[in-house]
């Protein structure tokens, strides 16, 4: 069982028969280090679930970027109002790493719903979870300090600090890079 199958079975309870037959749409594919997935202004045609590897959402405003999220293995990638509104992206999405990415294209994704009965329960599901992940950041983001958010993602995911330049990861984290190094420098104490 792919690592898609595994997420799609255990989130979203789907049975095998509609698992094999979702699973068939998606192709297998990498991004090199510091390829583009998505870039802002272009129409995003496709959904990426993350094998392996590292890939950054950004945007660039008033000549700097800014991070929305930084994702690894098992999460989807997409920006989601281009690719269900077929406007054009906000977002861009790079590889920080070598990827390998599960990808369907919308041709093949709106063609799962004639296939598979269970489809638009599942959708549902799926875009009810990206959201649920998106309010919990804006709620982190709203009623946790800087410190709180850092030690929460360090908690979260620690491997990212160590992959991930600290520029991205403060702007993700909606502060500074000065803040970030002292935060962290505060943490490196508190453990020694």
């Amino acid at each position: 069982m792919t690592e898609l199958e595994k997420y799609i079975k255990n989130y979203f309870g789907v049975n095998d028969v509609d698992l094999a037959q979702i699973s068939a749409f998606f192709k297998l594919t990498t991004l090199k280090k510091n390829d583009f997935f998505l870039k802002e202004g272009r129409y995003c045609d496709k959904l990426g679930f993350l094998k392996s590897g590292i890939v950054r959402e950004f945007v660039s405003v008033q000549d700097k970027e800014v991070t929305k999220w930084i994702s690894t293995s098992g999460y989807f990638v997409v920006d989601l109002s281009s690719f269900v509104f077929q406007q054009t992206a906000r977002w861009n999405i790079q590889a920080l790493t070598d990827c390998e990415i599960y990808i369907i294209d919308q041709s093949d994704y709106h063609k799962i719903g004639h296939i598979v009965k269970s489809w638009q329960e599942l959708e549902k599901k799926i875009i009810a979870k990206c959201f649920t992940v998106l309010e919990d950041r804006i709620l982190s983001h709203i009623s946790l300090t800087a410190e709180e958010r850092y030690n929460q993602l360090f908690q979260y995911n620690r491997e990212l600090f160590n992959q991930v330049p600290l520029q991205y990861l403060a702007s993700m984290l909606g502060m500074t890079p000065e803040t970030l190094s002292r935060i962290r420098k505060k943490a490196i104490l508190k453990t020694s």
